[in-house]
């Protein structure tokens, strides 16, 4: 598969993710709201159209620069690897002083004015506005993303690899532009706006000042711990094939450590043999250690051994390390040694100090390896965060598991594998940490509506790329989903394409959401007659139909034209 067009994809797959939340106010106000700036006399200067390019434009710069070479042009300055992080936040709390106090704004401009009135106004808001988001934009890491990493921290920088970066950032910048255009023909659109311009740059700037304060107090982090990773089976789909590993290099470097981890397979039910483990190797510093001594697996030989690799800004590691923690306290007496292998995704994550808070923050008390030349990342072929490998007392690989979910799977091979090293061991109850992951089978599987991914369509009329005209089925079987009406079927997403279209899904779950984009109201009708709208809005983004008891039902949802509708997910 040609590196243009996965690095096109996966950066938009990212671009519709969760992790994008914290930007699109700042994105959508900068891009329409924020529409004017003022001369030096204090008149307004009618903003450029171009605006709306400008600030993607900075964001893809900067976001390319820092996520490629950040690292290796920080090492070269001898200066902190989050120094790129915090000029960021200050740029975008001195863009939102200026939008707030606009003599502050002309205060900035001054340097500036000697230059061509038509090339100043209005840069310090727009193209400086990406430049900062681009800083502290941090999205879900996926495989992609991850084999940009890798050749950036290990500086194994190639055509290839700028080709791959590119391609990735103007796929994320392709949803943001639609948000930022967005706004501005909002803007230019509704008179009321218009005639508030002041109003409008007073959100701005707050908008911007909150976003900066947020992001140091990790709040956005927080925010999205709570949101599933809907996209996360897309990034899956896109990666997991032999023509996209072989050009993104996932597969890693073999040697003789790590050529037997191909027999384990990913997230398996039983305990497999996969070789012994490959080393810990080239870490910087050692955390939760005494007097921060190295650990070597051969001085563990007779103890179970979990090791996590993780990032403490990763939003789906945050969301996986209460089960790692909770692992730790509950068999750490019974012979698990858990090790976290920190693998950086960005600059910042690399500074011992923000890597000891998060520790904190989460309550690990288990020794923390900073692989912040990813050598330990590579060691093991490794791609995902986070990812758990299982060891056993002779020191080999007996479970991998990539991503978050398979914890209880995870926790009862712990389980067998301590009595085997100890028979005599008295495990104690298990850890009790509630795995929000639907079990399988105990919920209708997660549905995707686009042709790539059809595993749960139930009607009769063919399901494939195209506009289609489809009637519902008489007889549906369970945990499937029909048509109804013209519908266009896109790769990813189906969308209606005449007035009375409809989906009907079978489902056994106590909440049903299903994953729409674009603008208009759906109309969803359950099984017993009672019937509400849900107002639809921007770009994908989860949508619950239902909630109540756990059991079987049916609902049926009126869709307009102007919606893209992506899946069905159950909980």
């Amino acid at each position: 598969m040609d590196l243009v067009l996965i690095g096109l994809l996966g950066g938009l797959i990212t671009g519709i993710s969760p992790c994008i939340l914290p930007v699109l106010p700042v994105i959508f106000l900068t891009g329409g709201a924020q529409s004017a700036s003022f001369d030096g006399d204090g008149e307004v200067i009618p903003a450029r159209r171009s605006r709306p390019y400008l600030v993607i434009a900075g964001l893809v710069l900067s976001f390319t620069l820092v996520t490629l070479v950040g690292s290796l042009i920080l090492g070269l300055l001898g200066l902190p690897q989050d120094v790129l992080r915090w000029a960021g936040i200050i740029v975008l709390i001195i863009i939102g002083v200026g939008l707030l106090i606009p003599k502050f704004e002309q205060l900035l401009e001054k340097p500036f004015q000697w230059l061509p009135r038509k090339e100043v106004k209005n840069q310090g808001s727009g193209f400086g506005v990406g430049l900062a988001l681009g800083a502290v934009f941090v999205p879900c890491a996926g495989p992609v993303l991850a084999a940009i990493i890798v050749a950036g921290s290990t500086g194994q920088i190639g055509p290839g690899t700028v080709l791959l970066t590119v391609s990735f950032s103007i796929g994320v910048a392709i949803p943001l532009l639609a948000f930022a255009l967005a706004g501005r023909s909002v803007v230019n659109r509704i008179r009321a706006f218009r005639t508030r311009e002041r109003g409008l740059r007073i959100a701005a700037g707050i908008a911007m000042i909150a976003l900066a304060v947020g992001l140091v107090f990790n709040v956005p982090q927080m925010l999205q711990r709570l949101l599933p990773d809907y996209t996360a089976p897309l990034q899956q789909e896109l990666t997991e094939n032999d023509a996209a590993e072989e050009a993104l290099g996932l597969g890693g470097l073999v040697n003789a450590e790590n050529r037997d981890l191909d027999k384990c397979t990913n997230g398996a039910d039983e305990l497999e043999s996969c070789g012994t483990a490959p080393s810990i190797r080239g870490i910087e510093q050692w955390l939760n250690t005494p007097e921060g001594e190295a650990i070597d697996l051969e001085d563990l030989r007779g103890q179970v051994v979990l090791i996590d690799f993780w990032a403490y800004s990763c939003i789906n590691c945050q969301r996986s390390i209460p089960h790692v923690v909770g692992w730790d306290e509950t068999y750490r007496d019974s012979g698990l040694q858990v090790i976290g292998i920190h693998s950086p995704e960005y600059a910042f994550e690399k500074d011992a100090g923000n890597v000891a808070a998060g520790i904190r923050d989460f309550g690990i008390e288990y020794p923390v390896a900073l692989d912040n030349s990813l050598s330990t990342w590579t060691n093991y072929r490794n791609r995902y965060w986070p990812a758990h490998y299982l060891i056993d007392a002779e020191g080999t690989v007996r479970h991998i598991s990539f991503g978050e979910g398979n914890y209880e799977a995870t926790e009862k091979m712990i389980r067998e594998l301590l009595v085997d090293a100890d028979p005599d061991v008295e495990l104690p109850a298990e850890s009790g940490v509630a795995d929000e992951t639907p079990a399988l089978g105990s919920t209708t599987p997660e549905t995707f509506l686009g042709s790539s991914k059809d595993v749960n369509y139930g009607g009769d009329d063919n399901y494939s790329a195209g506009t289609s005209e489809f009637v519902f089925p008489s007889d549906q079987a369970e945990d499937t989903f029909a048509l109804d009406g013209t519908w266009e079927i896109a790769s990813q997403y189906a969308a209606p394409a005449g007035s009375g279209a409809e989906v009907r899904l079978n489902y056994r779950a106590s909440e049903v959401r299903m994953v729409l984009a674009g603008s208009g109201e759906v109309t969803v009708t359950t099984d017993d007659g009672e019937s509400r709208a849900i107002d639809v809005s921007g770009t994908p983004r989860s949508y619950r139909l239902l909630q109540g008891d756990a059991g079987a039902g049916q609902l049926t949802v009126k869709i307009p034209e102007g919606i893209q509708a992506y899946s069905f997910t159950f909980g």
